[in-house]
C-alpha cells in the first residue's frame, strides 16, 4: 500500500468540518430575546432591567449614546514558557472559512500547542473553494504574531519537511478546547505520532466567560491567542482605514452614526436562517433591519456598511430608508478594487467586513452564529460597545435602544469581560 498524503487527508477533514460549521452555525444558534418589558401607565414600553438607565434614541439632546467608550486595558498576564528541553513535536493547522473563525482556531491552536511543549506551526489560509489557498502573511502581520507570542509558545514560520503520514496525526477538535480534553484525547495521539494537525469544529457558539479555576487558568494563554496576536498586515490595514474614515466622514457631516450590519444574502437564503416560524428569530433582511433602525431613530442620513459583497435589488429597501447605504464597491478606494474585490478575493473581502464591523460607531448583526460573537468580542476590548441585536418592534411601541443593546454587554457575560479590565 502506497504513502497517504497528509494533505489529502487534511483537505477531506477541512472539506466535511467547513460545510458542517455553515450548517450549524445558524442552525443551533439564535439571538438571545430582548429584555423583557411592561408596560407603563402612559402606555409605553420600557425594559424592567433598564428603567431608569436605558438610551431614549428619540430624544433629540441625548448624546449619550454618541460618546465613545474608552477602550479597555488586557488584564491577563503573559504566560512564561518553562524552561524545559528542546520542543519535542510540532501543532500544525490551518485557518479557514474567514476571520470569525481565525481568531478561534489561532486561540485553541496556541492553548493546544503550550500544553503539549510543542512547537506551533504559522498556518495557512484556506478559502471554501478548492485551490483557495493564501499565507499567513497574505492577510496578517507574521513578525506581529511571532512576537506577541514570544515566551508562550514557540513558533516557525514554516512547516518542516520532515512531517509525513508516518509522524503526522489528523485531529478534529470542539472550539474552546479544554485542558481535559488535551490529555484525554490529543495527548496520547501526540506522544505517539510526535506531531499533530489540528482542525477545529464548532459545535455551537460559546463566548460566554468561563467559571471554573481551570478555565480561568486557561484564560491566561487563551486571552492573549485571542486579543493580542491578530494584526493585519499594513496594507490590508490600510484599505480598512481608509474605508472606516470615508463611512464616519460621511455620518458626522449629518451629526449622524456610522453602523455597520452584518448582511449577507447567502446566508439569509441558508436553510437554518429560513427557519418554520417557531422558537427564536435567527435572521434578519435588509427591510426588517432598515425599520428596527428607523424605529430606535437613527437619522436617515447614517451611513449604513453592509458586509454583503455587491449592490442587490433586494437591498433597495434599505437604501429608501437610509440614502447612505453602502456595500465594499461603493465605499473602497478604487485603485483598491482589483486585488481586494477580484473574483479570487472573498478571504481579503470576509476579512475587510469584519475589522470595518469591529470598527464602526454601531455594529447590528442580521445573522447570529460566530461573525457576531467575534466581532462583538474585539468591540468590548476596544471599548466600542454599542452592539445592537435587531428585533421586529410592534408598530404602537415606543422603541429604546436600551432594550436592544447585546447580552454580551448589557450582562457583560463575553469572554472578553474575562480578559480587559
Amino acid at each position: 500500500m502506497g504513502i497517504i498524503d497528509p494533505r489529502q487527508i487534511v483537505a477531506g477533514v477541512l472539506t466535511v468540518t467547513m460545510f458542517l460549521m455553515l450548517g450549524n452555525m445558524i442552525k443551533r444558534e439564535h439571538f438571545d430575546p430582548p429584555v423583557s418589558h411592561h408596560v407603563n401607565h402612559a402606555g409605553s414600553t420600557q425594559s424592567v432591567e433598564d428603567s431608569e438607565k436605558s438610551l431614549a434614541f428619540d430624544t433629540a439632546d441625548d448624546d449619550s449614546w454618541k460618546e465613545e467608550a474608552a477602550a479597555l486595558k488586557p488584564c491577563w498576564s503573559k504566560p512564561e514558557l518553562e524552561e524545559v528541553e528542546e520542543s519535542k513535536g510540532f501543532v500544525t493547522f490551518s485557518l479557514t472559512n474567514g476571520p470569525e473563525y481565525h481568531v478561534s482556531q489561532i486561540t485553541d491552536a496556541v492553548v493546544v500547542a503550550r500544553y503539549l511543549k510543542a512547537t506551533l506551526v504559522i498556518p495557512d489560509i484556506r478559502g471554501s473553494q478548492p485551490g483557495d489557498r493564501r499565507n499567513f502573511g497574505d492577510i496578517y502581520d507574521i513578525e506581529k504574531f511571532v512576537s506577541s507570542l514570544d515566551g508562550v509558545v514557540k513558533v516557525v514560520k514554516t512547516q518542516p519537511s520532515k512531517l509525513s503520514s508516518k509522524n503526522l496525526a489528523v485531529l478534529r477538535i470542539p472550539n474552546r478546547v479544554t485542558e481535559d480534553y488535551i490529555a484525554e484525547n490529543i495527548e496520547p495521539v501526540f506522544k505517539s505520532k510526535g506531531n499533530v494537525r489540528l482542525a477545529t469544529y464548532f459545535p455551537s457558539v460559546n463566548m460566554k466567560k468561563g467559571k471554573s479555576e481551570q478555565e480561568k487558568e486557561r484564560n491566561s494563554v487563551g486571552c492573549l491567542a485571542m486579543f493580542g496576536s491578530l494584526e493585519l498586515q499594513p496594507e490590508v490595514q490600510e484599505v480598512v482605514d481608509s474605508m472606516v474614515e470615508r463611512l464616519k466622514t460621511l455620518s458626522r457631516k449629518s451629526d449622524a452614526q456610522f453602523v455597520a450590519v452584518d448582511l449577507r444574502l447567502d446566508m439569509l437564503d441558508n436553510k437554518g436562517c429560513q427557519g418554520n416560524g417557531d422558537g427564536p428569530k435567527k435572521c434578519y433582511d435588509s427591510q426588517e433591519i432598515a425599520v428596527f433602525l428607523k424605529k430606535l431613530g437613527f437619522d436617515k442620513n447614517s451611513a449604513i456598511y453592509l458586509t454583503q459583497s455587491r449592490w442587490d435589488s433586494s437591498l433597495d429597501s434599505m437604501k429608501d430608508l437610509f440614502p447612505k447605504t453602502y456595500t465594499k464597491e461603493g465605499i473602497m478606494p478604487m485603485e483598491k478594487k482589483p486585488k481586494f474585490l477580484g473574483s479570487d478575493s472573498s478571504e481579503y473581502e470576509k476579512v475587510i467586513d469584519f475589522y470595518i464591523c469591529s470598527q464602526s460607531d454601531v455594529f447590528v448583526p442580521a445573522i447570529s452564529g460566530l461573525f457576531y460573537a467575534n466581532v462583538a468580542g474585539k468591540r468590548i476590548g476596544l471599548g466600542k460597545t454599542k452592539i445592537l441585536v435587531p428585533a421586529n418592534i410592534p408598530p404602537d411601541a415606543s422603541a429604546s435602544v436600551g432594550n436592544y443593546v447585546s447580552r454580551y454587554v448589557s450582562k457583560k457575560n463575553h469572554m472578553a469581560y474575562s480578559c480587559f479590565c
